[in-house]
């Protein structure tokens, strides 16, 4: 594909920001974030350099788990602001380069949802059999359930209804059937609301879950559950041309490479790259890159253009769900060793700073990775000024704090009572006082402004997020190189996990005479010698990104 083709699938180079409105910034006083404060803010994140926003469920909700539980699909919660809030953000957003997308949590419903309490009241109900119900539960019913703290079984007696239906997730979410073609019809009429607003896509939540027709008695009314995934993407595509979805799928590289549709590119447009995020943390445990290295070299390639999406933070726990009891054990001994750290015995419900004692040095080495590893880098709101985690608030909560805008009280977000917040601002360490945007803007040495030079270097850049990229083989068992190439240009990114100085030898390039490396992220060019070989030397926990280049190139760098 051709550099001037890349605005066309602008998924595949974008920056991504995910944020909670109800925590990022307050308006009325309430306590509560609004869509109005989110365009408030809209300035700073296209300082950062965001190209596309993620906006966490807005919809209306009884809100028991975080605004998940949905009771109208097609709304706006009244206390976040209006569906004209939501078109200005939009036309905001669009102003500054940004394209909005947002959750799409159609697995299930709030059981406060006028379709579900139709449901329930009468097995004449045309909604009756928008979800999945059971006279007995099925054997298995205590198998495979997210959330083995609060729930014992997939099934829940209803009096009402007089019978059992299924719920992936908490019992006040129950499944919708997804084999009632009613129900699908009707989830595409929720995308194409959406999209008629102004929407550019969706996060995808769940996706095996949504596809999944177990427990239904009709499952053999959708004999391939990825036809049902192909049909949304066309709808998709028919309504928006440019519109994505990326999706949520924490499988195994080969089942989650069917997500993408294989080589036919014709289901999701994103996957979540859960493997190597895990292998990651493993890596920074062991200050040794060969399990980020394993993972890299088994990830298969996504469709032409599709696109993996890289992270090292989101808005749930941080699972450690595909390691092994022992690989699990040693990220929880170096970055939560503490039971009120962890979360249902299978991750960790702890931001960044903390976990790496806000070692200034390892936080540029994580977010250098997250921005030169093949992928598109998603932001989770506050990662860019490392704000950390609360861990006086219940579960995964713990880690959707309010945004720390300044040192005032609340930290900028409200005018509130403290008691009134939706959720208390982080205390301590991490407080407003000591972590905040305000602080950092015009600070050159912080968090903020690394993460800025990071963005800007990884947009002039296709080769890192377009490219074929290479592992390159050094002498140093702490450093991670890969070499990115496209359209003729080559960059090398670096990464010494060690605190002890690195130096390498690299082959970057072929043999030639006048072949230079450019340093993207500091001032200084290096001479590759005529073999093709760069020899590097790497600070503790040091970051380099090289632009190769030789003479007649014409790069600005």
């Amino acid at each position: 594909m051709r550099l001037t083709e890349t605005a066309d699938v602008w998924w595949k180079n974008a920056v991504v920001y995910c944020l909670d409105v109800e925590t990022f910034f307050d308006t009325d006083g309430d306590g509560r974030g609004d869509l109005r404060g989110v365009s408030q803010r809209i300035d700073h994140l296209a300082e950062l350099g965001v190209t596309c926003l993620w906006l966490m469920p807005f919809y209306p909700t009884p809100d028991r788990d975080d605004g998940y539980d949905i009771t109208d699909f097609y709304g706006v919660d009244p206390r976040l602001g209006t569906h004209g809030d939501l078109v200005e953000l939009i036309t905001l957003a669009q102003d500054r380069g940004m394209r909005v997308i947002a959750d799409l949590v159609v697995n299930h419903t709030s059981d406060q949802h006028p379709w579900f309490r139709s449901a329930r009241a009468s097995r004449e109900s045309p909604y009756r059999d928008w979800y999945v119900w059971r006279d007995e539960p099925p054997p298995g019913a205590d198998k495979g359930i997210v959330f083995p703290d609060q729930e014992q079984s997939l099934w829940q007696y209803d009096e009402e209804a007089g019978q059992y239906y299924l719920h992936r997730f908490y019992k006040h979410q129950p499944d919708l059937d997804i084999t009632n073609p009613a129900v699908r019809e009707e989830i595409m009429r929720v995308i194409g609301f959406w999209l008629r607003l102004g929407l550019s896509g969706f996060r995808v939540d769940a996706v095996p879950f949504l596809i999944d027709p177990a427990g239904s008695l009709d499952a053999a009314d959708l004999p391939d559950p990825h036809d049902y995934l192909r049909d949304l993407r066309a709808f998709l595509s028919r309504r928006s041309g440019q519109a994505m979805l990326l999706g949520e799928v924490n499988l195994p590289y080969k089942e989650t490479r069917q997500f993408f549709g294989d080589e036919d590119g014709d289901e999701l447009t994103m996957s979540f790259d859960f493997i190597a995020m895990q292998r990651l943390y493993l890596s920074l445990a062991r200050s040794d890159p060969a399990e980020l290295v394993k993972a890299l070299r088994e990830r298969p390639d996504p469709p032409e253009e599709a696109q993996w999406g890289t992270f090292v933070r989101n808005h749930d726990e941080l699972t450690l769900d595909k390691l092994s009891d022992d690989e699990r054990q040693e990220v929880f001994d170096a970055f939560g060793p503490e039971e009120g750290m962890q979360l249902y015995g299978r991750g960790l419900r702890r931001r960044l700073p903390p976990m790496l004692g806000n070692d200034p040095d390892r936080l540029k080495l994580v977010y250098s990775l997250l921005f030169s590893l093949p992928g598109t880098p998603v932001l989770f709101y506050g990662e860019e000024i490392g704000m950390g985690e609360n861990l006086a608030v219940e579960g995964r909560n713990a880690v959707r704090t309010p945004m720390q805008w300044t040192a005032d009280p609340n930290g900028g977000f409200s005018t509130a009572d403290p008691n009134d917040l939706a959720v208390p601002v982080t205390e301590g360490e991490y407080g407003p006082e000591h972590v905040n945007v305000a602080a950092q803007r015009r600070d050159p040495d912080s968090l903020l402004s690394w993460i800025k030079q990071l963005v800007l270097r990884y947009r002039e850049c296709p080769e890192l997020s377009w490219g074929k990229y290479t592992v390159l083989e050094s002498e140093a068992p702490s450093v991670f190189a890969h070499l990115s190439e496209y359209e003729g240009g080559r960059v090398v990114a670096v990464h010494n996990f060690a605190d002890e100085p690195a130096h390498v030898t690299l082959a970057v390039a072929g043999n030639g005479v006048g072949v230079q490396a450019i340093d993207l992220l500091q001032d200084g060019t290096a001479s590759v010698r005529e073999d093709g070989v760069l020899e590097l030397g790497l600070d503790p926990y040091g970051s380099r990104w090289l632009r190769i280049t030789q003479l007649g190139d014409r790069y600005l760098v």
